[in-house]
């Protein structure tokens, strides 16, 4: 919470998306580890903020030492239908008054119920218990994030899911992001987000040339507070394309080190970004001029340069798409 304490200063109590992890681990009988939390006195699942640089596996581990002091080997992200957090039911506001949207996954693990004896939490004051608990009896429990990935776990045991508290409605969308750079400069800024995989007919990959650095990209842009990661998939393609996808299919989940960009007129984000396939979409391509330069349908043999994409998340992205080609044709990933 670190990052988000230090925008806390300029942007007052207002809903700041808090990217981060929810740790789900559960022991040989099914039962989940729970702590109970300093600032509200219930209960919920460890986890917490991402560092910048970090990836979600990393975090996860690191968030499960200090708010337990234990150590999970087979510690995983679920799979994205699973593991995805974002949307306006994940409204949270402290006792302290500061609101968020908590954005981010989901990681699951075991260890032996005998681990707990072994427990340790570091002296922040963010734990204050542990215990092991029946997936059906369940205390009372801190938040719509914990209440909806025990709901994950409890779908899995063949038990009904859990109600979520009411939130509030989220703020209309605007540009969350520009806002927070007027207060605070280029410094670096966590930028969840969704790209999209669009093709046509012929199976090519629609990129957009961007009017701000002169690369190409896909489709895609950053949430506004309460927004899903599905729904801004759906916004920013449309926004930017004209085209109104249909399905959406979560393929990747990317964040750390290796996806921070500059822009060229210096701001710096950390990219947290979804990929997204799009199965079909309507209407005519009606880039929007203010962004984009040109559009280009590509087959896998004539991409762009790597150098000519638009950092290291788009050239990821566009990698997944071609080997996932590449496997379709029986061949080789590229």
């Amino acid at each position: 919470m670190s990052d988000l304490l230090n925008l806390r200063a300029v942007w007052g109590n207002r809903p700041l998306l808090s990217v981060g992890v929810s740790v789900l681990l559960q022991d040989e009988t099914g039962r989940v580890l729970l702590q109970r939390r300093g600032d509200d006195g219930r209960w919920g699942t460890p986890g917490g903020g991402l560092n910048p640089g970090e990836d979600f596996l990393t975090a996860a581990h690191r968030e499960l030492f200090e708010e337990t002091g234990l150590r999970c080997p087979d510690l995983r992200l679920l799979p994205l239908a699973q593991g995805l957090v974002s949307g306006p039911e994940f409204h949270h506001r402290y006792p302290n008054g500061h609101e968020v949207y908590m954005v981010g996954a989901r990681a699951h693990g075991h260890l032996p119920a005998a681990a707990l004896a072994g427990a340790q939490p570091d002296d922040s004051g963010e734990t204050l218990d542990l215990q092991w608990f029946p997936l059906d009896a369940l205390p009372e429990l801190s938040s719509n994030t914990n209440r909806a990935s025990l709901s994950v776990l409890r779908a899995r045991a063949g038990l009904a899911g859990l109600p979520l508290q009411p939130v509030p409605s989220p703020p209309p969308v605007g540009s969350h992001l520009l806002a927070l750079r007027r207060l605070v400069g280029p410094r670096p800024l966590f930028a969840p987000g969704a790209n999209v995989l669009i093709t046509d007919d012929a199976g090519r990959l629609l990129l957009l040339r961007h009017a701000g650095t002169g690369l190409w990209t896909l489709p895609g842009g950053s949430l506004e507070p309460g927004e899903s990661f599905e729904a801004c998939a759906r916004r920013e393609a449309h926004e930017e394309t004209g085209l109104t996808v249909t399905a959406l299919e979560p393929l990747a989940l990317s964040a750390g080190a290796a996806y921070r960009f500059t822009y060229p007129h210096g701001d710096v984000v950390d990219y947290v970004s979804v990929l997204y396939r799009a199965h079909g979409w309507t209407g005519p391509l009606t880039p929007q001029p203010e962004e984009v330069l040109e559009t280009g349908w590509f087959g896998a043999a004539d991409l762009p340069r790597p150098e000519d994409l638009s950092g290291a998340l788009i050239r990821d992205h566009v990698g997944v798409w071609r080997d996932a080609l590449a496997a379709q044709q029986g061949g080789q990933p590229a």
